[in-house]
């Protein structure tokens, strides 16, 4: 499980043209493996030796809602919106064989560097997409996906003309019928941003004719509104009865303590963090 012990090329940074920032490739001296960091502050993790092992609870939590909607093993095709050092992607292909994924990222140079540095899985089949997630989206005109994963948002300095209802109008549609589309939100304390995505993701899911919103995270978070990362879900996929069956495999699955709130549930939530239904 040492990855850093692996030989390593030469080229482990980057200036990311959109935003600026430098981006790094370093060795995990606590959680072993490697970590992309960008601007200085981790972003990602990767274990080269085992894909499945996912450090960051957040996207535990996502891999674990991937893990539940389709049988075990079977491909699923998946949309990132947002890349990452491509922790997800390298997952999927590890418990899902074949499963055609796409990528869209801003940053031109992040794929490369993270590929070059960090090779994918053999047999991965993913496709890069550079450019910005709601344009990139729109140009897929007829594409479908099983899940669509957004993975871009840090409270107040998101993207702002993706933190709206209709982006997520825009989005639901690219699924299949019984698709996932599973939303990361960091937040500052209080939440108030998360709370209002999920309203905004409800409204959406309401228009497409779906149930609200589901949400994951640390239940420590949920009770008393600490700074943190929400995991939203929606789509067809639960918006069946097969949801409450799922929802004990994600209580159990963690990371622990974890809270996993029903559309009704989250609705409260929602009122609770911003004093609105």
């Amino acid at each position: 499980m040492n990855a850093p012990d692996a030989p390593f090329p030469a080229r482990r940074s980057a200036r990311l043209s959109h935003s600026g920032q430098e981006a790094w490739i370093v060795a995990d001296k606590v959680d072993e493996g490697w970590v992309l960091q960008i601007g200085g502050i981790d972003q990602s993790h990767v274990d080269l030796a085992d894909p499945t092992r996912v450090v960051h609870e957040y996207l535990r939590r996502i891999a674990n809602v991937l893990d539940a909607f389709r049988p075990v093993g079977e491909p699923v095709r998946v949309l990132h919106l947002g890349a990452g050092a491509l922790t997800l992607p390298r997952y999927v292909q590890a418990t899902r064989p074949g499963s055609p994924q796409t990528v869209v990222e801003i940053e031109r140079e992040l794929p490369t560097l993270v590929t070059g540095a960090l090779p994918l899985p053999a047999g991965t089949q993913l496709d890069v997409v550079i450019g910005d997630a709601r344009e990139s989206l729109a140009e897929m005109a007829q594409a479908r996906f099983d899940a669509i994963v957004l993975d871009v948002f840090s409270g107040e300095e998101s993207p702002a003309h993706l933190a709206t209802r209709d982006f997520y109008m825009e989005a639901l549609p690219h699924l299949e019928r019984d698709g996932l589309l599973v939303v990361n939100v960091g937040d500052d304390a209080g939440l108030r941003f998360a709370a209002g995505q999920a309203r905004e993701l409800e409204h959406a899911a309401a228009e497409h004719g779906l149930s609200g919103v589901w949400l994951l995270a640390d239940s420590g978070l949920v009770s008393h509104l600490r700074e943190g990362n929400l995991v939203l879900v929606a789509g067809g996929a639960v918006s069946s009865s097969k949801a409450e069956d799922w929802r004990s495999a994600w209580n159990a699955a963690g990371p622990h303590p974890a809270a996993v709130l029903d559309p009704m549930e989250t609705a409260d939530f929602v009122e609770r963090v911003l004093g609105e239904a």
